[in-house]
């Protein structure tokens, strides 16, 4: 399988995604501004999403694509298919119940989730009444990521990349449809989450069916593969998700720093999460299946040039838009956000945690392409164990840090804490002999750190250069950053060329990476 063409595949609906994304946050940061009813909201929506990223999208496909990918090379479609209808039976099972429990328990749970709500009137009881409405995406979404695993362990990885664009889709007709006309928008938002789950599933279940991997319910059946899919499932809720949990922890922090935090924090990291959506979930995803198969076969030289490679092309993109982030955060957040009910002060608040969470961008990229390492190798205890000490990390950084700078330095403490992740899954792997970086790799990723400084520095002058475009009316600010963005992409890609970071040639030769020894 093509590495390059199945990253630039995910990557590319991802970006599309994001796109989308943007819009439906700039339509939320409008109707909601960073108030109230945003907080409520946003909390509501974190909270499944935080199970999500936990028990299905992270543990889930870390422990069943190996074993899927392995069935399917060793023994064939029908054993193969035979452990997705069990899988999706039991967890389908465990998540009914498990949804309407939380959803009995609710009103506790937001005790426990958001402690500083009760500080202001009705607020803890408006993010209840919207928590149990959003929370039934929990169920469709989980299984929608089983349906996700056998589409890319099939090499199929289009439909489920689009996946999150029906989400955003279904987000943005809710507010420009229903927004005025809901009790708040707050309330038709919540009700597209589950509406969104709903649809996933069903675009989901279509293309598995179209592909021959129709996936179902059975009896359910704690089959041996079930079984071990469950045993390697409970370590790496931690190992993969550190990026949720230290997000749920800042949250549930930010609650007690002041009216708004949660909402800054929020739209810090939905500006993070477009090159980190694009770059580290495409990368990760094509990574796991991929090494998969090729240490199935024994082949261990394979395996890890794709490693190599997956780290090469993570850093080409990474590297660059995080220091951007860092240099110009006031710029983008204040044209993507500042209108309506979004003002200059927040503007200036979310920008704050735009660069703190911006200096953490390279390690959550590399936790995701070296993460597949352990999981492919059927490791997955390892990796909880270094997420557990930078969790308790993140956990005293975040009390030390955020009696200094607020909701910043909370996004600054899940930073830090990733990198202590990140540094530590890399030298497990290279101890064990299973990460070993080679010439080309060690030479772009000094010389795209070198470009991607030089552009940012650009960046931070000509932003001051470009000041009164950027503060002024109608199109001008927009028209400022995109010639922001535009100047910052041809001065790295001119330097990268100048200082062989990259090259045409370079991602030419990526082409055959999933296949070289």
């Amino acid at each position: 399988m093509n590495l390059i063409r199945a990253i630039s595949t995910i990557g590319g609906f991802t970006m599309l995604s994001r796109v989308f994304g943007f819009i439906r946050d700039i339509l939320i940061a409008n109707f909601l501004g960073a108030g109230m009813i945003a907080d409520a909201f946003f909390v509501a929506f974190r909270f499944p999403n935080l199970f999500r990223r936990l028990f299905a999208e992270g543990a889930f496909s870390a422990a069943f694509v190996p074993i899927f990918s392995s069935l399917l090379e060793k023994d064939g479609e029908h054993p193969a298919r035979q452990f997705a209808n069990q899988a999706f039976s039991v967890l389908a099972l465990i998540l009914a119940i498990f949804v309407a429990a939380i959803e009995i328990v609710m009103p506790w749970a937001m005790i426990v989730l958001a402690p500083g709500f009760d500080q202001v009137a009705g607020k803890m009881e408006l993010a209840t009444e919207l928590s149990r409405i959003a929370f039934p995406y929990l169920f469709f979404i989980s299984l929608v990521s089983l349906q996700s695993g056998v589409l890319n362990s099939v090499h199929r990885f289009a439909a489920a990349a689009a996946a999150p664009v029906l989400l955003n889709l279904t987000f943005i007709t809710a507010l420009l449809v229903f927004g005025a006309e809901a009790e708040t928008p707050g309330h038709a938002l919540a009700w597209a989450v589950s509406a969104a789950g709903v649809i996933q599933f069903l675009w989901l279940a279509y293309h598995c069916r179209k592909e021959g991997f129709s996936v179902g319910f059975v009896r359910p059946r704690l089959s041996p593969k079930v079984r071990l899919l469950g045993k390697r499932i409970l370590p790496v809720v931690f190992g993969a998700s550190l990026y949720q949990i230290n997000l749920l922890i800042g949250t549930i922090l930010a609650t007690l720093v002041s009216d708004g935090a949660v909402s800054y924090l929020y739209y810090a990291d939905r500006v993070t999460q477009l090159p980190l959506g694009v770059v580290g979930v495409a990368v990760g995803t094509a990574l796991l299946p991929m090494l998969s198969r090729q240490l199935t076969a024994g082949q261990e030289d394979a395996a890890m040039h794709s490693q190599n490679r997956g780290l090469e092309f993570a850093l080409l993109l990474t590297l660059p838009a995080a220091l951007a982030l860092v240099a110009i955060p006031l710029p983008i957040v204040s044209v993507l956000f500042e209108r309506g009910a979004f003002d200059a002060n927040a503007s200036l608040a979310t920008a704050g945690a735009l660069a703190a969470y911006a200096t953490g961008l390279p390690a959550y990229v590399l936790i995701r392409v070296l993460a597949p390492g352990f999981f492919a190798r059927e490791d997955t205890s390892t990796p909880v164990r270094i997420a557990a000490a930078a969790m308790l990390a993140n956990i005293v950084l975040n009390l030390i840090l955020m009696q200094i700078w607020g909701h910043v330095g909370i996004a600054l403490a899940s930073s830090l804490a990733a990198w202590m992740n990140a540094l530590g899954l890399g030298l497990v792997l290279k101890n064990r002999g299973h990460l070993k970086f080679d010439i080309r790799l060690k030479r772009r990723a000094i010389r795209v750190l070198i470009a991607s400084a030089v552009m940012a520095a650009g960046l931070y002058y000509a932003a001051g250069f470009l000041a009164p475009m950027l503060s002024g009316a109608g199109f001008e600010p927009a028209l400022a950053l995109v010639l922001l963005v535009g100047g910052g992409l041809t001065v790295f890609a001119v330097l990268a060329q100048i200082l062989g970071a990259a090259s045409w040639r370079d991602l030419k030769g990526l082409r055959s990476s999933g296949d070289a020894a």
